[in-house]
């Protein structure tokens, strides 16, 4: 889910009477240019606060042009803006571009023809030194007839169009008026209830009362230590692959040739080859995070196309390591840039080298690549990506450079073989076992129910296994080298090394650890990945945690009946974090029977994408109007004005008045702090 750079809790330390943004919007027509119109959306902000610029990733919400409904229109261009500030944030612990005092912003639409219609709103997130509004919608809704000029005779002749050009603009605002009136008075039931709801207790904020309770950001985030690490991993099991190891010893040669005449040049071009390398790939992760940016992957992270696309591409990379197909880049390509690197002379000749080298190692690096970028950019941190790859390539190129600077640890270097095919096949299975999760999201937030927990856990299972029998050498894919005895005949059994040994071992050690699984047992080594236990079917295991509510007014209603207190659980589908928490911390003695013997847990899935009967206009604290299309939508609303926090989990102890007991409380797997918090809200609410 959404998981950010500092992972900040977002509250509001104060409710203004007024808004700290004040936004309005207009449609004006492109000088020049009869078919085109500019929305236009000018605000004021109030002294000490800002409003981000779209160019904002991974931390403030920025602004950002969404439609609704466009038609008889397209749009032109992005959303532009005025001149902006950048510089260093430190509550978002990154550089952020925002405006102060006033901002304007212009989307450009183009007319395609006949009747028109757009509709939609401007999203914009509002920040001071210490708190965050949460995200703010301004809507708009514009439609006309637009067609073509006809030239005029003379002026007179324009002056005469003019009127009926102002009656028909009048008859269209009148129209637009009368829409809205019907609108509003054709709104739903479910509208009114959820309207009315936000204006009672259940509803109303407790924002200031948590922060008097002086709670703290508990969450945590995969640090950028960690991101490194995992692409300096994935960089040295790139470097083991069938497309690289064997150019090593052709590459450090190279350079050795050069250093026999220079031997000062040699190392410079050795360790310039090696730079260049960390560029190419740095620059990809920087290519990533400009087009795609965590914050939109953030917004795709629960959409079923965008993950069933992530699903079949991991399945395709799988594919490939197994021996299916080859992926290959033109050869054109490789041998046109091996022509330019010879025929060129200095750095730039250094630079195509090593480009020759990304481009014919393709097949072997593309889905590490393509896995530790998705991996990365969906983790929330702006600089994810770059910093991933820098761990990658610093990994893949150190050795081309050491062993250009010291020959002689060439010869102790393990020669090519078949073992780089088994490496890859190893790959392959995990890059399938991994694409499984993102057909889960999917499934989950969908509600389609064809990936069960323990469909899931079959599968991985398999998987593990297979990679178990591959490495005992029980199964043979079309890639593997045949190995022959003296007289000549294919060894049907050959040997396995001992490393081949251990690691059939822990495969399948891996596969019977899951086994149990299947009957409910937690599994906290893949809590993180599998779907929760409610989906299981059969279930053995009476330790798991599950809430009985899924509905805020429900469980809030039982409880009182109950005599209870409540647990508030705002989690998502996708949300990795608290899979952790409930199969690391829930399923622990004290807490289960805190949990389910004192308290009532509601648990509200933010991304649930089941829609509502009907979209929902509410009013923000700031005084706007949002509206909720999904079930996530309201329990996100929820969670963001009454509670002033937006990431997950957040868990917070409420009273039948639905006011706090006890701090919030976010992702800590500490078992004694999750217990002492559970029971501080018990005793606050005894008294």
């Amino acid at each position: 889910m959404n998981r950010i750079f500092t992972c900040v809790v977002l509250m509001l330390a104060t409710i203004l009477a007024s808004a700290q943004v004040n936004v309005s919007v207009s449609q004006k027509p492109v000088a020049g240019h009869d078919d085109q119109i500019d929305i236009v959306f000018t605000g004021t902000i109030e002294p000490g606060w800002h409003v981000y610029a779209p160019d904002n990733d991974g931390g403030p919400i920025p602004l950002s042009f969404k439609t609704e409904n466009l038609s008889g229109a397209k749009i032109i261009g992005g959303l532009k803006t005025g001149k902006a500030i950048r510089k260093m944030d430190d509550m978002f612990g990154q550089e952020v571009t925002f405006f102060e005092h006033s901002f304007s912003a212009t989307q450009r639409l183009q007319l395609t023809g006949g009747k028109w219609e757009a509709t939609g709103y401007l999203q914009y997130g509002a920040c001071n030194d210490q708190n965050c509004l949460p995200p703010t919608n301004v809507e708009f809704s514009y439609k006309g007839d637009y067609k073509a000029a006809k030239p005029a005779a003379d002026e007179p002749q324009k002056a005469d169009e003019q009127q009926p050009d102002e009656e028909k603009q009048a008859e269209a605002e009148a129209e637009t008026a009368a829409d809205t009136v019907a609108a509003e008075a054709a709104a739903p039931a479910g509208a009114d209830a959820l309207i009315s709801q936000s204006e009672s207790d259940l509803w109303t904020p407790v924002i200031d009362q948590l922060q008097t309770l002086t709670t703290t950001d508990q969450g945590t985030s995969r640090s950028l230590w960690g991101i490194f690490l995992l692409g300096v991993v994935g960089g040295l099991l790139a470097l083991i692959m069938p497309c690289i190891w064997p150019i090593i010893p052709m590459t450090v040669s190279f350079f050795l040739k050069r250093a026999k005449d220079d031997k000062a040049k040699g190392i410079k071009d050795a360790i310039l080859y090696g730079l260049s390398i960390v560029v190419i790939f740095v620059g990809l992760g920087l290519l990533v995070t400009l087009i795609w940016g965590p914050s939109k992957l953030n917004e795709l992270s629960t959409n079923a196309i965008f993950n069933i696309f992530l699903f079949l591409l991991l399945v395709a990379f799988a594919a490939s390591f197994l021996g299916g197909f080859e992926m290959t880049l033109p050869a054109s390509w490789s041998n046109k840039m091996d022509s330019k690197a010879t025929s060129t002379t200095g750095l730039l000749s250094i630079f195509l080298m090593a480009f020759t080298l990304v481009l014919v190692s393709f097949s072997c690096t593309a889905p590490i690549v393509g896995l530790l970028l998705v991996e990365m950019a969906t983790s929330g941190n702006l600089i994810a990506p770059t910093v991933g790859m820098l761990g990658f390539s610093l990994a893949l190129a150190a050795p081309f450079t050491l062993f250009a600077l010291f020959p002689t640890w060439l010869k102790q270097a393990p020669k090519s073989g078949n073992w780089m095919n088994v490496v890859k096949v190893v790959l392959g299975l995990v890059e399938l076992a991994f694409a499984l999760k993102f057909l889960s999201v999917a499934d989950l937030a969908y509600g389609w129910r064809i990936l069960d927990r323990e469909t899931f856990l079959c599968l991985w299972i398999m998987i593990f296994a297979l990679m178990g029998f591959y490495l005992l050498g029980w199964i043979r894919l079309p890639h593997d080298e045949d190995e022959y005895d003296d007289m000549g005949e294919v060894i049907q059994r050959p040997k396995i090394g001992v490393t081949r040994f251990f690691g059939a071992l822990c495969a399948l050690a891996f596969a019977l650890y899951m086994v149990p699984g299947l009957w409910g047992a937690p599994c906290k080594a893949v809590s993180a990945f599998a779907p929760p236990m409610w989906t299981q079917d059969f279930n053995l295991d009476h330790s798991s945690v599950e809430a009985t509510y899924t509905n805020y007014e429900e469980g809030v209603e039982a409880a009182r009946k109950a005599g209870k207190p409540i647990m508030l659980d705002f989690t998502g589908f996708g949300c990795v974090n608290c899979r952790k928490m409930e199969a690391a911390v829930w399923p622990d003695a004290r807490v289960r029977q805190l949990m389910t013997e004192k308290y009532v847990l509601i648990s509200l899935y933010v991304d649930d994408k089941t829609p509502l009967p009907q979209t929902v206009e509410v009013t923000e604290t700031d005084g706007t109007t949002r509206k909720l299309r999904t079930v996530g939508d309201k329990w996100s609303y929820l969670q963001r004005s009454k509670f002033g926090a937006q990431t997950q989990p957040f868990y917070v102890l409420l009273d039948h008045e639905a006011k706090p007991l006890a701090p919030a409380y976010s992702y800590n797997e500490d078992v004694p702090a999750y217990v002492q918090w559970l029971e501080s809200g018990l005793k606050a609410f005894g008294k």
